[in-house]
């Protein structure tokens, strides 16, 4: 079964989803990042996905604190993205209990950088982050996009040791209308060496079913979860069924 990781963005230490990335269209849920945590833990969950969208903004982590309270818990392998911009910043989201760091905009922006800390900590811990509008990858909390699209960057990260990559098709994100299935089935299929993990549009049990039929290895979950089209109790049976 395709493996199932939840996703937790913060905005000011709260659970937050945008729609399409866009930080006027926020809606804010009541259960601490940490209760939501303990809760994906209860229900399975191994490896949690979380987001620190006033890193993203601010271009430094500005929610570690947050981060340190759940790795506390030691009951989830946490991969982290939003706001890394350097090396410190890096070495600040590792040392705060990060297990993969997610690097997005600095991909685009500083690629060496990426090549660089590829072949330092592998690329079974730096993951691309790629986020998807008009087939160009977005950067800066998807406030503005390149001119890379995602062959550009797959191709001069792959023989830099490049295993993970997340692909989240913007106008996807947060509107529970499904996945773009083409998308993924299409880059597992000419890229084998990398571990895609499928993000955005995700509405019901259903769509991770189907994608898991298509041969998917990951998938991130969000809105689906906290609108309750997916319950936990949901989420902990297609878990087992992995």
């Amino acid at each position: 079964m395709i493996e199932i990781i939840p996703a937790i963005d913060i905005i000011g230490g709260k659970c937050v989803r945008l729609s399409k990335g866009d930080y006027n269209r926020q809606t804010t849920y009541s259960p601490t990042p940490v209760d939501m945590a303990r809760m994906f833990a209860d229900a399975g969950v191994r490896r949690l996905h979380l987001v620190d969208l006033d890193g993203a903004k601010a271009s430094q982590p500005c929610n570690l604190r947050t981060l340190e309270e759940i790795a506390s818990l030691g009951l989830l392998d946490i991969e982290w993205g939003g706001g890394i911009k350097s090396r410190a910043h890096l070495e600040e989201v590792l040392s705060a209990g990060a297990g993969h760091a997610i690097i997005g905009s600095l991909a685009i922006k500083q690629p060496h950088l990426m090549e660089e800390w590829l072949g330092e900590f592998g690329g079974d811990r730096i993951i691309l982050g790629a986020d998807l509008r008009d087939g160009k990858v977005s950067v800066n909390g998807w406030l503005e996009d390149s001119e890379s699209g995602i062959d550009d960057i797959l191709n001069r990260f792959l023989p830099c040791g490049l295993q993970e990559a997340i692909v989240t098709d913007i106008s996807k994100d947060g509107m529970l209308r499904g996945p773009a299935t083409e998308l993924y089935v299409d880059l597992t299929h000419r890229y084998p060496g990398v571990v895609f993990t499928v993000s955005g549009g995700i509405s019901s049990a259903d769509d991770i079913r189907e994608l898991d039929r298509l041969g998917m290895r990951r998938v991130i979950v969000g809105k689906a979860i906290y609108e309750n089209r997916i319950t936990l109790p949901q989420l902990a049976v297609l878990i087992a069924e992995e």
